[in-house]
Parts: C-alpha cells; structure tokens; sequence
C-alpha cells in the first residue's frame, strides 16, 4: 500500500450543505461514514478515508476557486459507463450542475468517458468510467 492515499481532508463553507451532497454521492461509491464529530465528518474506502471539516468563521471571507493555487479537482474511478450514466442522472435530479454539458460525457476526449460537477463549494468533481 506504499504510495496510496491515506486520506484527503477538505475544509468546507458549509457544513451541512457538505454532508449532504458528499454523504450521497461516496456512498454510491462504495464509501462508508467512518468519523463523525460536530466539526466535521470522514467517509473512508479500504484504507483511504475523506475528511470534510466545517472552515472557521474568520476564514470564510475569501471564497475556493479551483483555479487559483491549490487542489483543482477530486476525480473518482466509476466503474462502468451505466454507473457514470446513474450518478449523472441523479445530479441532475438533485439539480447538481453538470460541467461541459455540451460534450457531456465526453468531455475529457473521445476515449474518455466521466461526468464533471462542483459540489457546494464549488470544487470541481469527475466520476470516470474505465
């Protein structure tokens, strides 16, 4: 397992809101919650665990912009195109935005197949199939 992920932590606008659109969506991949505690929540697969922390209120002036230097996106192994096509159906239930809908679900190229959206704040998130 040398080399893997341990874990990510994320530090997020709003708690609640995080919760929400992260609990549903690792759960279709295969995560469980792991840690739960009033700051902040994990979900882990195998040995690699997400961590989603409430950001103190004096840091919530100055908003995420996956542009800007740091962590521009979190891409996911999806399994099959049927499973990409399910969770695309399901964003779009939950009135998730779907990124480059125009060469949806193709976007990353023509060999390539996966969906893009942004959580609630506004992290760019990629689900691909294999």
């Amino acid at each position: 397992m040398k080399g893997t992920l341990h874990h990510i932590e994320i530090y997020v606008k709003d708690l609640i809101k995080s919760k929400a659109f992260w609990g549903w969506l690792l759960n279709e991949l295969g995560y469980k919650e792991y840690q739960n505690w009033e700051q902040g929540i994990s979900y882990i697969l195998d040995k690699t665990y997400i961590v989603f922390v409430q950001v103190e209120e004096k840091f919530l002036d100055i908003p995420y912009h996956r542009c800007r230097a740091g962590l521009n996106h979190l891409a996911f192994h999806g399994g099959s195109r049927e499973f990409v096509d399910d969770v695309t159906l399901k964003l779009r239930e939950k009135g998730v935005k779907i990124l480059y809908e125009n060469k949806h679900p193709y976007a990353g190229g023509p060999d390539y197949y996966a969906v893009y959206f942004e959580d609630p704040d506004r992290m760019k998130v990629e689900i691909t199939a294999e």
